[in-house]
């Protein structure tokens, strides 16, 4: 009888423990409201220049354009207002929460690249990117960046959404196509309606004006080879439907010798499709490693 009843007690407190352990597990668990406002935390303590008013951890590490700073420096001795432009990419399972904003630097608008690392209910890792003209960025048509299109921000119905695994399957015939410079060689998956942006200007897709009426064609359309690309995963939205790949095209010395586009592509993606992508890009040294790079990828034919 002893011996039942110090049984059924070690087994009630393995079972108070673990449930004690899952509510903890729980609350120490960040959902995609909780990294939303984490990002719009970020952004206010950056205009206000107050970095001690955000929770961070005791060794929190910050990259602006891939050089390590304090939070402080950069981007928040002259932040001074936030634009509506701003698209959300939160993943809850990695605990990223990354945005494509525009942001007000001294009166100026600038594109800004952003992804947060959070745990335990605080930032570990601040990575960011800013481009600031159209010399930096190749490209710069941020007066069209007024509010995130309406189909990136359309939750994707359950029913067509990608497994996680599929929705970076479907992404990377993006840089599988372009390190080869054909979308139609590796067979890109794109929906008849897909489009591209690039710094705000429409690259691809259905009106596009950079070079009619190929341009119109994102899967036909004549694409340069890019023969020493790379990529990272950065960020999977199963909601959205958003996968979110830091790309480096490889060095192209008409950006300048030795420079490269470092390029945050955010691919629309269900349905077994990629029905969109939208891009902040900027002009770097080929060779600077983002400073993050742990899990960095070759297309694979």
């Amino acid at each position: 009888m002893n011996g039942f009843n110090r049984s059924t007690v070690w087994l009630a407190m393995i079972v108070v423990l673990a449930g004690a352990s899952r509510v903890a597990a729980a609350d120490a668990d960040c959902n995609r409201q909780c990294l939303r406002d984490f990002i719009t935390q970020y952004l206010n303590a950056m205009v206000a220049h107050t970095p001690k008013a955000l929770k961070v951890s005791p060794t929190v590490r910050f990259t602006e354009d891939t050089v390590d700073m304090k939070l402080g420096e950069g981007l928040w001795t002259r932040a001074s207002g936030i634009k509506p432009y701003r698209l959300d990419i939160l993943d809850p399972a990695q605990g990223v929460a990354a945005s494509q904003v525009v942001v007000d630097e001294a009166g100026s608008p600038v594109m800004l690249v952003l992804r947060l690392k959070i745990a335990n209910n605080a930032i570990t890792e601040v990575e960011t990117q800013v481009t600031r003209n159209q010399k930096e960025g190749a490209i710069f048509a941020i007066d069209a960046l007024r509010s995130p299109n309406a189909a990136m921000i359309a939750p994707v119905d359950p029913a067509r959404r990608s497994s996680r695994a599929e929705a970076i399957r479907l992404a990377e015939y993006y840089p599988a196509g372009l390190e080869i410079g054909s979308f139609v060689t590796v067979d890109a998956p794109f929906a008849s309606d897909a489009y591209r942006f690039e710094n705000g200007r429409l690259m691809a897709g259905k009106g596009c004006t950079f070079s009619p009426p190929s341009c119109e064609d994102i899967k036909g359309a004549t694409i340069s080879t890019h023969p020493g690309l790379s990529y990272r995963v950065v960020a999977v939205d199963e909601e959205l439907g958003i996968t979110l790949l830091r790309i480096n095209f490889g060095r192209a010395d008409r950006y300048g010798v030795g420079n490269a586009l470092m390029v945050w592509e955010a691919f629309k993606v269900y349905g077994g499709q990629i029905h969109a992508v939208e891009a902040f890009m900027k002009i770097m040294p080929a060779d600077a490693g983002s400073g993050w790079d742990t899990d960095v990828r070759r297309p694979a034919h």
